[in-house]
């Protein structure tokens, strides 16, 4: 994935064909946080904790289900992916990019829970942890490269 054009607040990226089969499959598991890790406390000094919190559920249900649709119309769109010869062009505006970031990072957050929060990678993967770590640099190789774009000149 490389940075082919940056204009105004449009960003134009090169992918090869399994680069693009990769991003719609990540993109495919959002969201992956599980709900339990958003607490609205960790030391239960909210008044009335078991009401906040429930609030706090139900507003980020609403918000993912908003996430899930506004994610696969962006996907459905008809000049999100194009073909430039053997690669495939990949359009998408700067508030597009800042929301796909938000996208990505709760997929990596949640494949990152799925393997147990390590501090830090294990050198040799398992078969328990593999598809999580392989979906978190992933995730993480494509909002890399999007920060990227986003912050050159």
């Amino acid at each position: 994935m490389k940075l082919r054009t940056r204009q105004n607040d449009e960003l134009i990226f090169e992918l090869t064909e399994r680069e693009r089969s990769c991003l719609v499959n990540v993109l495919g598991l959002y969201p992956l946080t599980p709900p339990a890790h958003y607490q609205l406390s960790r030391n239960q000094c909210v008044p009335e904790p078991e009401e906040a919190q429930k609030l706090l559920d139900e507003a980020m249900a609403e918000q993912r289900a908003g996430h899930r649709k506004a994610l696969d119309e962006f996907l459905n769109s008809s000049t999100r992916f194009s073909r430039a010869g053997r690669k495939v062009l990949f359009t998408l505006s700067e508030p597009e990019a800042d929301f796909l970031l938000q996208v990505l990072n709760d997929i990596r957050v949640g494949s990152w829970i799925s393997i147990g929060s390590p501090v830090e990678l294990p050198p040799i993967p398992t078969q328990g942890n593999i598809r999580g770590i392989s979906i978190m640099e992933i995730a993480g190789f494509f909002e890399g490269n999007i920060l990227a774009a986003l912050t050159s000149d």
